[in-house]
């Protein structure tokens, strides 16, 4: 399957601003989702990306799915974990099917990506055994350094995309008030949502004032209580 999914391959190769960024995210929010799934056996994740969640996820579930439509980012996902267990299929999220029910479904910065997120939520559901958890993880527009720069005149739209974002394929932010209203319409109920790392100033400048890992862990531990300030949301999700 060659789709031009594989075009967006260079924004997860490494080797760009924003890995920085990524490295905090990636690494904080699957902890948070296995600590509120201690007794849980299988997971459903949506998309590779950067492989460090799967990676995460692979040692704490006995059985880990991950779809994902891009060859080139499966690939390039084997090749770095030649040795790990989880399970890859390739087909659109909205298009998988199955007749297995996981105890746990994370779309995990997904809905920013699709044409349909509306039909994606509502597609993926099924797939979500009796009490299962959902959980879902976008970016937040409205993060701290965001509002900065909007209040200083810098950034006129906080909603607008970055070029590193068409690299990646993003099509669109959300803030706290979007994500809820899409997950209601798609039929869930949310259970919980939290911040993840909240980010004061830009990517160049943290990473230029060198933040001890303490302080980084800090960012992150505040970000849980401050969903709307944050860089990212984490929605705890639960059929209607």
């Amino acid at each position: 399957m060659s789709n031009i999914l594989d075009t967006h391959l260079k924004a997860y190769q490494g080797n760009n601003l924003y890995d920085f960024d990524n490295n905090i995210l990636m690494n904080w929010y699957p902890q948070r989702i296995i600590s509120a799934c201690e007794n849980a056996g299988s997971l459903l994740e949506l998309g590779i990306g950067h492989g460090i969640t799967s990676e995460i996820f692979s040692g704490h579930f006995k059985r880990h799915l991950v779809v994902d439509a891009s060859p080139a980012v499966i690939e390039l996902y084997k090749s770095r974990h030649a040795d790990s267990h989880t399970e890859i299929v390739e087909s659109y999220f909205e298009t998988f099917a199955s007749e297995e029910r996981f105890d746990v479904i994370v779309a995990g910065f997904v809905l920013e990506h699709v044409d349909d997120p509306h039909k994606t939520l509502s597609h993926i559901k099924q797939f979500l055994a009796p009490g299962g958890k959902m959980f879902v993880t976008v970016p937040n527009a409205e993060v701290l350094n965001r509002r900065l720069g909007h209040l200083a005149g810098l950034l006129p739209d906080m909603q607008e995309l970055s070029e590193h974002d068409h690299l990646c394929g993003h099509k669109r932010y959300y803030n706290v008030e979007r994500l809820e209203q899409e997950v209601a319409d798609a039929g869930y109920r949310m259970e919980k949502l939290e911040g993840i790392y909240l980010k004061p100033v830009t990517t160049a400048q943290m990473i230029s004032l060198n933040f001890d890992d303490k302080i980084i862990r800090a960012f992150c531990e505040m970000g849980v209580d401050y969903p709307e300030l944050s860089c990212a949301l984490l929605a705890q999700l639960a059929v209607k």
